[in-house]
């Protein structure tokens, strides 16, 4: 790999010391309105070979080797009028032509001009028609038409993408039906780490959606992108510096009913030019408190040996959550001359979760029969108070600390007429810290239970027994959780032509790709007993009714220990309490995690005629893990660690086609591979005894990354009133998918067949429960997508033609074998987990010159979350529909007020066991509102 790089150097720098004499035409391509600059518009140098090219993001473009000549300059944009500049280029001089856009046909300037969205999306569906892979664009400004206040809560509005939400927040990302683990995000093209400590997944409600300038979800990929990205990638571009001063400021208050406490928002965006615009400069910076909470009810059902079904234990929780949102970001750009640029990029996002939560649990259920009858049941009463000490950080509740940040340096060089050259250097950091977590449980048992399950979709355990004095105190603990990841990354590319027909257009693209990952987690966990005994009755307290309790109010938590007595507990005071330290809850889950990984690409882009083009290529990419877990006998105690070590290497081809019918009319199609790597955790050489629950957990070493076969064919026509109609269908081969695997009658017989260089575990009886991440055999994913939208411009009168409308669809489907239940035998007809089978976004705007209402609409139909031991284990994410509505009024020029009200609908996060009427879980967060002020100069 040195020697790789050295040589790419030294041809560099060779290439450019001989590079004296080069005919090129270079420059930038901007809007007449506000000097912005426009991407990805279609740039064709008339009265030669077919020679076309596309300004690239900051609209800076370039033609190389050009022969000495007097040329037409024509550039195509969406929704602006074409222009047409002659040009004369003569030998060895570098020829720069800037060229200024203006809005289209008289009847669309009104629209064009006046409407920023209009713009905005103008923008977005440019790069989208241009780019020479299948994506979707999504604007900063057409962000800003949705009350969405991050990435995640922006991205559901995307054809084939839903969203799975973590406190009322879009938090993990499926793209085309395919899991979180299968799909990859990055920023400005750098991978992004994980903060959460099991899993690749990357937390989108971390990021504001207003430090994004652009969102790009590639759906197939090229070789020179990286190949961990199955089901998409999603790429966050921030601002790049802007051509001249802009300030742009948002201030913004709401409301949230669920606990009536106040929002508050606020931004900020400042860019100039200086030293004669070589030096370019924007910065940007958000913050967003939020105070809400949620509702919950959970069960966990069971069926017995006379199919009798029921609830073995059941939850009612009582979340209080505060998130806060600080983010920051630095662009600059250094143009040396019209051969030579650099950029460095710099993002920090740090949000704080604030979270007690008050939980009564009924659990330890067991019936009472009459021969196969059920009479009767008999359990335990269990109050927990989940918070934090009382400090300047925690504040008496647990805090969830977690900083993404993303540091780069880039270089685009021409070194001569025919080649150029650029790189780049990044390093990331991802880090959850949940300091001073506390917890403090109160429990009664031997009771006896009822339960109403004349509703399972509102199931209800009751008692009548429950005494406060009788609530003895039976776990106080406090924690200290931390999870670090870092990637080291490199790029190294070259272009040059390469055409195989004379008067075609043709480019090799070379390079190198190197990331070196770092991750761990390191938990601690102290268990207090106190010296006094006590309970529940000797406690301050707090007591919840069942009066406005989103899922009911016949669901009554009661008494629980107030979260403030639990943060001033002196825990360090040895007259009081007893230290413990408590491996069985971290000794298991704590590992460490080298990961390097090695690729080189080659991509040949040739155009056959006007017409028609190709991409063929193919990247290899090699991986070397290195892992270290622990193996843990009868929860507590450490056996030893165990070291993991593996290379393998991946060879992905690719092959894609696009056909410009029309001017409007683009067909595509493509062929791909892909792999996604293991979740960190499930590769972890670990292994877990938990005797008290007759379990055990393993990682799996051996675990293969899945490798994914991808046929992809889109249609879309751009309409010049800045608009879109597509459709497109896939397919999706997946070898070795990971899953999984649960067997609840593991024996000693069956560890020693998994696990032979290692000695037995504590006695194990015939009914153990054995949990490990393992390969499938293969899985088919297919389906198709449909997308409109447009300004409604031919409807009759003023009016109407303020209309416009954005509304997609997409069907998902699949088919996974390979997967066994805990008897050995193969499950049938089994979906990939994730996969929904209906997705649905829609939205109804009106837009003038000053104001503008919008109503959206998202949908997703129910889909199978995880795989349990049997069908009846299952567990799925169910339907949801969330309607929002937004509208703004613009005071002036540069002023505008605007008011958001997001999840009208009061959507729950819903998950079901088995099927769709018996309720896991229900968390209700009800709408948020919210009014504020925009000034853009």
């Amino acid at each position: 790999m040195k020697k790789l790089f050295l040589l790419f150097l030294i041809f560099s720098i060779s290439e450019s010391i001989f590079a004296q004499k080069s005919n090129i035409v270079s420059g930038k391509i901007t809007d007449a309105i506000g000097n912005i600059s426009l991407p990805f518009a279609s740039i064709k140098l008339l009265n030669t070979a077919n020679r076309n090219t596309l300004s690239n993001q900051i609209g800076d473009y370039e033609f190389l080797n050009v022969p000495a000549g007097t040329y037409q300059i024509e550039v195509l944009y969406i929704g602006y009028k074409t222009v047409n500049q002659q040009v004369v280029v003569e030998d060895g001089r570098h020829t720069v032509i800037n060229l200024v856009m203006s809005s289209g046909s008289e009847n669309l300037d009104e629209v064009i001009v006046k409407g920023d969205r209009i713009r905005s999306q103008a923008r977005a569906l440019n790069q989208q028609k241009n780019n020479s892979n299948i994506t979707n664009i999504i604007s900063s400004d057409q962000v800003g038409r949705f009350p969405d206040a991050n990435i995640g809560d922006a991205l559901k509005r995307v054809p084939g993408i839903t969203m799975q939400n973590d406190q009322g927040e879009a938090r993990n990302i499926i793209v085309r039906g395919l899991a979180p683990s299968l799909n990859s995000v990055t920023i400005n093209g750098d991978r992004i780490p994980s903060a959460e400590g099991d899993n690749r997944n990357v937390q989108m409600d971390l990021i504001p959606s207003d430090m994004i300038a652009t969102i790009e979800v590639n759906k197939t990929l090229t070789s020179d992108m990286d190949a961990d990205a199955i089901g998409g990638s999603v790429n966050l571009i921030t601002r790049a510096s802007p051509n001249g001063e802009r300030i742009s400021a948002t201030m913004a208050g709401g409301f949230s009913p669920i606990r009536e406490q106040a929002n508050y928002t606020a931004g900020l965006v400042y860019g100039n030019r200086y030293l004669d615009n070589k030096l370019g400069m924007v910065v940007s910076g958000s913050y967003n408190n939020n105070n809400y909470g949620s509702d919950n009810v959970e069960a966990v059902w069971v069926k017995d040996a006379f199919n009798n079904v029921y609830v073995e234990e059941s939850d009612i929780r009582i979340y209080n959550v505060q998130r806060i949102r600080r983010s920051g970001a630095i662009a600059l750009d250094y143009k040396f001359n019209e051969n030579n640029r650099i950029f460095a990029n710099a993002i920090y996002n740090w949000r704080d979760d604030r979270e007690t939560r008050f939980r009564t649990r009924y659990d330890d259920i067991e019936a009472i029969y009459d021969n196969e009858t059920i009479t009767g049941f008999t359990g335990r009463v269990r109050r927990q108070t989940k918070g934090g000490i009382d400090n300047n950080r925690n504040k008496s509740t647990r805090l969830e600390d977690q900083r993404v940040q993303n540091y780069s340096l880039k270089g685009e060089h021409l070194l001569s007429s025919k080649l150029d050259l650029d790189w780049s250097v990044n390093y990331a950091t991802a880090s959850e810290f949940r300091p001073n977590e506390r917890y403090l449980e109160f429990e009664q048992e031997g009771l006896a239970f009822t339960q109403d399950l004349s509703n399972n979709r509102l199931p209800l355990i009751s008692t009548s027994g429950e005494n406060l004095n009788q609530f003895a105190q039976t776990a106080l603990s406090e924690n200290r959780d931390r999870t670090d990841e870092s990637e080291l990354g490199a790029k190294l590319n070259l272009r040059f032509p390469f055409s195989v027909f004379k008067d075609q257009k043709g480019r090799i693209r070379t390079g190198l790709r190197v990331r070196l990952k770092d991750k761990e987690r390191n938990n601690i966990f102290y268990s207090y007993t106190p010296l006094t005994s006590f309970n529940l009755a000797d406690i301050p307290t707090t007591f919840f009714r069942g009066n406005g309790f989103n899922p009911g109010s016949q669901y009554v938590s009661g008494t629980q220990a107030s979260a403030s007595y639990l943060g001033n507990l002196n825990l360090n005071n040895t007259a009081l309490y007893e230290q413990e330290v408590d491996p069985s809850e971290f000794l298991a889950v704590n590992y460490t995690a080298k990961e390097n990984i090695y690729a080189g690409y080659v991509r040949w882009d040739q155009e056959f005629n006007d017409k028609l083009s190709m991409i063929v290529g193919a990247r290899i990419e090699t991986t070397h893990i290195d892992y270290t877990g622990n193996r843990v006998l009868d929860e507590s105690e450490l056996e030893g660690q165990i070291n993991n070590t593996n290379t393998y290497t991946n060879v992905l081809p690719s092959i894609a086609f696009k056909y410009d019918a029309t001017d409007d009319l683009i067909l595509r199609a493509a062929f791909t591979t892909a792999l996604a790597r293991p979740n960190y955790y499930a590769l972890a050489p670990y292994v877990n005894n938990i005797a008290a629950d007759a379990e055990i957990q393993a990682g799996n070493p051996e675990l293969d990354a899945t490798f994914s076969h991808n046929f992809d064919f889109m249609a879309e026509n751009y309409f010049e009133s800045v608009g879109l109609v597509s459709a497109g269908v896939f397919y999706k081969n997946l070898n070795k998918f990971i899953y999984t695997y649960s067997d609840n009658q593991y024996t000693t017989a069956d560890f020693a067949n998994d696990f032979p260089t290692q000695s037995n575990p504590v006695p194990m009886g015939e009914n153990w429960n054995f949990i490990q991440s393992r390969n499938g055999d293969n899985v088919s994913v297919y389906g198709f997508e449909f997308a409109f939208q447009r300004q409604l411009d031919f409807l009759p009168g003023k009016f109407l033609k303020g209309f416009g409308v954005y509304a997609n669809y997409t069907f998902t489907q699949s088919d996974a074998k390979g997967i066994s239940d805990a008897d050995g035998n193969e499950r049938t007809n089994v979906s990939l987990p994730g996969t929904a089978p209906h997705m649905i976004n829609g939205s109804l705007f009106w837009e003038n010159s000053t104001f503008s209402a919008r109503a959206s609409a998202n949908f997703a139909a129910d889909y199978l979350d995880e795989l349990g031991a049997s069908e009846f284990q299952d567990s799925y994410y169910d339907k949801q529909f969330f309607l929002d509505m937004n509208v703004s009024y613009k005071l002036t020029k540069s002023l505008r007020i605007f008011a958001e009200a997001n999840n009208i609908t009061n959507q729950p996060l819903r998950y079901y066991q088995g099927t769709s009427n018996r309720t896991k879980q229900l968390e209700f967060y009800q709408a948020r509102y919210n009014v504020g002020v925009k000034f853009d100069l």
